[in-house]
């Protein structure tokens, strides 16, 4: 048993580099890693006190808190590039004038720790993009993340901000499973695998899979978080290509979002998206499976390739800045869909298609206010050819971020992709047309 137990923590190393990317075994699999990965039963390691700390934090973590302890393998010194499971760059490595490294669907919280500051014309006032607006503002205290400042709770909601952190959103011990006729359920058939990749197994008689990237479902609340804050959603359908970080200068990520996905972040914004009482100011753009596109966004999703050309052709259309839901559960589909080779690139369907949050926003953080894909606050998201205007006194569209920063915001896409001056991608979808 003794050897067993040598030979199992030798191993632990090469699961935390394979990664949850990898088509190889990895340290979650789509369920639970092993318990010594995160927590310390005698706040000791090698005959001392764990990371030269005698304090023992909450709940036997190796880290103070939760996001913490996620971090210390979700985040890496010295990357050069994007890393397979790493969701953010070292605020160390944050220098200044360069963005942050990762490039995952969701995006990299390093754009927390990216303030930005621009004048727009001899008349105006410095204006200003603060790192907290740029994403969700975990807690990870050994990381310097901090809480949001200006929003004391989820907007829409009441999760409060001063709890925020990974396991807010993503199940820690994995057990929230998707079964072959496609239920979510705790328990029941072992978790084969990773539900979350296009290479993943499928579900079958004897054996379930991860829900989609971990996420908790209903009845889901972390045992640090007091309040009826129970998730009432289940994940939703997703499919990642195999390797989802990476960067967009020549072929485009795609994601296969197939249904669910706006319903599970009602989990912690239920009234964003509609009228809680007489006079509310809640934003009202549709999102979820009543948000279908239709036949006229669809058509014009379809035809629209940049400011001014509306020669697109449906089966090239997809765009990686505007994603939508497939109105899917079928996961053969969706598997055949999430590439990352530009081998398909067709548009929305006309009756199923539909707008969902990550639409506009990405799930983690961005390089632009909302956390959203392309920078909302400005009328040109491409101004005389440039993403920015490093160097001009005045920076109206740049808005205080250099052009490898703007850039690096549009996951590497090169600018040439876009008109000269190229305005908001909202016209993907409503070319111009805003109801």
């Amino acid at each position: 048993m003794k050897n067993l137990r040598t030979f199992l923590t030798g191993l632990l190393p090469v699961a935390f580099i394979l990664g949850t990317g990898s088509s190889a075994a990895a340290f979650h699999n789509g369920g639970v890693g092993p318990c010594e990965g995160c927590h310390t039963m005698h706040n000791s390691s090698q005959g001392s006190p764990l990371n030269g700390n005698p304090i023992m934090y909450a709940y036997l973590l190796r880290q103070q808190d939760p996001s913490s302890t996620c971090l210390n393998c979700h985040q890496g010194a010295g990357d050069i590039g994007p890393t397979r499971y790493h969701i953010s760059t070292p605020i160390n490595e944050l220098l200044p004038g360069m963005p942050p490294k990762q490039l995952t669907p969701g995006g990299d919280f390093g754009w927390l720790n990216k303030t930005f500051s621009w004048v727009s014309s001899p008349t105006s006032a410095t204006a200003y993009s603060y790192g907290e607006r740029h994403g969700h503002n975990v807690v990870a205290a050994d990381f310097l993340y901090e809480a949001d400042s200006t929003y004391t709770t989820a907007p829409g909601g009441t999760y409060p901000a001063n709890r925020l952190g990974c396991i807010s959103c993503h199940d820690p011990h994995g057990k929230y499973r998707r079964n072959a006729d496609g239920s979510i359920t705790t328990t029941g058939r072992p978790i084969s695998g990773s539900g979350s990749f296009a290479s993943s197994p499928n579900p079958g008689s004897a054996t379930s899979v991860g829900a989609y990237r971990m996420l908790g479902g209903q009845n889901y609340q972390p045992r640090s978080l007091i309040g009826g804050l129970a998730f009432v959603n289940d994940p939703p359908a997703a499919v990642a290509p195999d390797q989802p970080n990476r960067s967009e200068a020549v072929t485009q990520t795609r994601v296969a979002y197939g249904a669910g996905m706006s319903e599970w972040c009602r989990n912690c914004h239920p009234n964003m998206h509609t009228v809680a009482f007489p006079g509310s100011t809640n934003l009202l753009h549709p999102a979820g499976a009543a948000a279908k596109l239709g036949t006229a966004k669809t058509d014009n999703y379809g035809a629209y390739i940049r400011t001014g050309d509306l020669s697109g052709l449906w089966d090239t259309s997809y765009l990686s800045l505007v994603p939508y839901e497939e109105g899917t559960a079928d996961y053969a589909t969706l598997k055949a869909h999430a590439r990352s080779d530009d081998s398909v690139l067709a548009g929305p369907d006309r009756t199923t298609a539909q707008v969902m949050c990550l639409s506009c926003h990405r799930a983690h953080a961005s390089g632009w206010d909302g956390m959203t894909r392309w920078n909302t606050r400005t009328d040109f998201i491409v101004y005389n050819g440039k993403y920015a205007q490093d160097g001009q006194v005045y920076q109206p569209y740049g808005q205080g971020r250099t052009e490898a920063e703007a850039s690096r915001a549009y996951y590497d896409r090169p600018v040439g992709k876009f008109a000269l001056n190229q305005d908001t991608l909202c016209n993907k979808c409503h070319v111009g047309v805003y109801p």
